[in-house]
């Protein structure tokens, strides 16, 4: 039996933990996914839109990513260890206004 890479003093990949809101969840139940979930990325990272297509969501019905509890574009970076949450277009008006998810959403376009 090998040496575990932790006492090796090698860094094992993070997965990224991925929550999914409103109108998106239908896709997660046709898929028999939970609403939160943990998924592998790789080291360089990937794109929001790449990572919904991958999992089976409709990139085009979602307007923004939260990333650590920041609000991005669905273009910007994912990265292993990452905590995010896709948003659907059909948030609440005023909720999307005040997280940034309606500039997030016009800077994907």
């Amino acid at each position: 039996m090998g040496v575990p890479d932790r006492e090796l003093g090698h860094q094992l990949p993070a997965p990224v933990t991925v929550r999914i809101f409103g109108s998106l969840r239908p896709a997660c139940e046709a898929a028999g996914r939970p609403f939160v979930f943990e998924v592998d990325v790789a080291d360089e990272g990937v794109s929001g839109t790449d990572l919904a297509v991958s999992l089976g969501l409709p990139a085009d019905k979602i307007e923004g990513v939260f990333v650590n509890h920041t609000v991005c574009a669905m273009g910007d970076t994912i990265r292993p260890g990452d905590r995010i949450a896709f948003v659907p277009y059909d948030a609440p008006g005023p909720h999307r206004v005040f997280l940034g998810l309606y500039d997030a959403g016009k800077s994907a376009r």
